[in-house]
């Protein structure tokens, strides 16, 4: 069966690397142990913020409610709140393991709602297979929660326990298993019949597994058009078929036919085969004798009932689906379940009902003929991708999803009649949807794919310290990058066996060695051309060779590698000046700067100059924040930029308030449609409403500042290093921004997981260049 969790191994399914099992023990293990915490939301910092937070404040909440049941919307986190439920029965492919043991996927599961509609999650495992038991306990603690989502719980028990949930309580129920791969299917499947110019009430169905996903599938495919008595579903004693005794009552609607025929039979001349069932059951030969434009839908993970190219080398003319995100059309349930949870709490849905799952099919189904943005397309590194047989899908990582499906769905509770709260202003829904994570925010994620898609050749210069080395692994399984391993030979494959890292024929050199006296000449008497008259003798230029950081600058320019990182144990300038001195800046730049991207709430943060220049002229922040502006915008990110100081549009005299006054001058005057403004200070720029109150008439104003450029070296390094510390977010960083090829400097004591995004935008600024 697929499952929604199953996103969380879309990067193994796709790169086809290895997840060792000591990894994801000490993913969930590092730091705060598990994967999600309970942040407040309101102030905390005084003894009369927690009387009010508690007593004797909270009493007058408390009787507003009591008084009328519906203001917990208001005074409570009831509204965005969602129970994920499970008494651990039929847990991913671990089958029955116990309360316990399925907590990690009901966290994972509350993770995935969080990231991608903003939805807050308690998990809860209940010790109770007993359905009746089960469905007391929920009904006790349902006053809680905004929606339950039921996940990993077995069959035939499933379809008792979200029936008579749905019955007994008011507020939206869903079981997942069932009803995501359901919705992601039929949205599929009515596109894929568009594409094979066939009609869903006209075409044979073949689906193998008859457990809840399959149920829930033919039931949602009958109730778009499709015809029972078209539908051959099997399960694992066969057919459903009249004369099969004792059938769960589920399976029973699905029993149309009077004797059973076998597996094989069943593919003459079938329009659609569905698979929710084990990997290679199906052979070439099934998929030959099915009719004209073949619609399969092998969804068994992380095996399909058969592979994507076994399928493909039939015949052309097939239309393909499957589970796994490494092949085209990947039918997955985050591309459901957050969002259709979003909508329905959104107007306080007393229900999911049928009207709301179909909502969400055919908003699904339009999703994926729309033109995709540039961003979704970089993201999967490809050149084009348009409605057909290769993308009838939508794909994960777009992010028109969340106000597509969650209005859909809003709409259809308000027209079937189990809407509380209905909206009003759709554009307004809209925008408060787009607002909600900050579209931006998926920075790091499409980096990440960006990288995975052309992994280039990345030289570690320090490859002898051991994060570096696990961050160098780290990479090459993701398949962001193909590791160069600078330093003694004999020091690494030490630590490589002592910390059980594993690498494929890995690129080891030593530029001390005497097997690389050549490349050292070839190298120095390169270097030597570009710099005999700045003070380089040949014999320095090739000595200098003999230094990591120059060799491998040197390996950079000459071709032999992409992209280099170093500086986790070095001096900052000693890792720059070699970089600056070997390839040199890119055409019409005269500075080099160093930018920060800070991972945020509002969405990605950019930060510059944070580690080179000291005191840069008003011209030098102009070329800065120009360069920088280009540099974000190659993320597929709007740059919105603030010239930080102490002062407000003249509102305080000095040098500082001075310089970045006259650097807005010049970039209104060079780049006008730069949107950009100063001088501010930084508490005006991060708060919209501040500008809007105050400055109405800065182009700022209104707008989502996303990058703050710096008066002085000090003051941009202390502010990033502040933050940094202060914020939970991912930090990438510092960027160089400038040089003509991709070489970048870590920070002294950096993370491997910083070091491993380093090398991702190092991988990504490679590709650019």
């Amino acid at each position: 069966m697929l499952h929604a969790f199953s996103y969380l191994y879309t990067l193994q399914n796709t790169y086809m690397s290895k997840i060792r099992k000591q990894d994801a023990l000490d993913y969930h293990s590092m730091g705060k142990p598990g994967k999600i915490e309970v942040v407040p939301t309101k102030p905390y910092s005084s003894q009369r913020d927690l009387s009010l937070a508690y007593s004797p404040g909270v009493a007058e909440p408390c009787l507003k409610i009591a008084e009328n049941k519906e203001d917990v919307y208001k005074y409570t986190s009831k509204g965005n709140l969602v129970a994920v439920i499970s008494n651990g029965t039929a847990v991913l492919g671990l089958g029955d393991i116990g309360p316990e043991a399925s907590k990690p996927v009901m966290e994972g599961k509350g993770l995935l709602f969080k990231i991608f509609a903003d939805i807050d999650v308690f998990d809860i495992e209940v010790d109770a297979t007993d359905p009746e038991i089960f469905i007391q306990t929920v009904k006790a603690i349902a006053p809680t929660f905004g929606g339950i989502n039921l996940e990993d719980i077995k069959a035939p028990e499933a379809f008792e326990i979200e029936r008579r949930l749905k019955e007994e309580l008011d507020i939206p129920i869903m079981h997942d298993d069932q009803h995501g791969t359901a919705i992601i299917s039929s949205a599929g499947l009515l596109n894929a019949l568009e594409l094979a110019k066939k009609k869903i009430e006209k075409v044979k169905i073949l689906v193998s597994g008859a457990g809840p996903s399959a149920l829930a599938c033919a039931k949602l495919y009958t109730a778009l058009g499709a015809k029972p008595e078209n539908i051959f579903m099997f399960d694992s004693k066969g057919l459903l078929c009249e004369e099969r005794e004792n059938l769960d009552e589920n399976k029973v609607p699905f029993a149309k036919h009077k004797k059973s025929i076998e597996f094989e039979a069943a593919f003459k001349k079938a329009d659609v085969f569905l698979g929710l069932s084990r990997g290679g059951i199906v052979t070439k030969e099934m998929i030959k004798v099915m009719a004209k434009d073949p619609i399969v839908f092998a969804l068994a993970n992380p095996d399909p009932e058969i592979g994507y190219k076994e399928a493909m080398s039939v015949r052309k003319d097939i239309i393909m689906a499957t589970g796994r995100s490494d092949h085209p059309n990947q039918v997955n349930n985050v591309l459901g379940f957050p969002f259709i949870f979003r909508g329905a709490l959104d107007v306080r849905a007393t229900t999911i009902n049928e009207e709301m799952k179909l909502a969400a099919v055919r908003a699904l189904s339009s999703l994926a003929k729309e033109t995709i943005p540039e961003e979704v397309i970089e993201a999967y590194g490809e050149k084009n991708i348009s409605f057909g047989r290769e993308q009838f899908i939508p794909k994960p990582l777009d992010p028109r999803l969340i106000y597509y499906i969650a209005p859909a769905v809003a709409k259809a509770a308000m027209e079937s009649g189990v809407a509380k709260n209905p909206i009003d202003d759709w554009e307004a829904y809209e925008m408060q949807l787009k607002n909600r994570l900050g579209l931006d925010n998926k920075l790091i994620r499409n980096i990440t794919e960006k990288a995975q898609r052309s992994p280039k050749r990345v030289v570690f210069a320090e490859a002898d310290n051991i994060k570096i080395l696990k961050a160098a692994q780290t990479a090459w399984e993701e398949g962001v990058a193909y590791p160069i391993l600078l330093g003694k030979r004999k020091m690494i494959e030490e630590l490589i066996r002592e910390y059980n890292i594993e690498f494929q024929d890995v690129e080891i050199i030593d530029p001390k060695s005497d097997e690389e006296k050549p490349r050292r000449i070839a190298f120095g008497t390169a270097f030597f051309e570009k710099r005999s008259r700045k003070g380089v003798t040949e014999f320095e230029a090739i000595q200098l060779m003999r230094e990591r950081n120059h060799f491998g600058a040197m390996m950079v320019e000459m071709g032999d590698a992409d992209a280099m990182i170093s500086g986790i144990t070095r001096n900052y300038r000693d890792v720059v000046r070699p970089a600056i001195q070997t390839v040199g800046l890119q055409k019409g730049m005269t500075k080099v700067a160093g930018m920060y991207i800070l991972s945020t709430k509002r969405g990605p943060l950019f930060l510059a100059d944070t580690t080179i220049n000291l005191n840069p002229t008003a011209e030098d922040i102009a070329e800065i924040t120009s360069n920088v502006a280009k540099t974000i915008r190659k993320f597929k990110v709007i740059p919105r930029v603030a010239l930080l100081s102490y002062s407000n549009f003249g509102s305080s005299v000095g040098d500082d308030a001075r310089k970045m006054s006259e650097a807005v001058k010049i970039l209104h005057e060079k780049d006008p449609n730069l949107i950009v403004d100063g001088e501010l200070q930084a508490n005006f720029a991060l708060n919209g409403t501040l500008m809007d109150e105050n400055f109405s008439f800065s182009m700022l104003a209104n707008k989502k500042v996303n990058t703050l450029i710096f008066p002085n070296l000090s003051a941009g390094n202390i502010a990033y290093k502040l933050l940094q510390e202060m914020t939970e977010g991912d930090a990438v960083g510092p960027v160089l921004v400038g040089l003509k090829k991709s070489i970048h400097v870590l920070q002294m004591g950096s993370s491997v997981r910083e070091i491993i995004n380093m090398v991702k935008v190092a991988v990504v600024d490679a590709q650019n260049k």
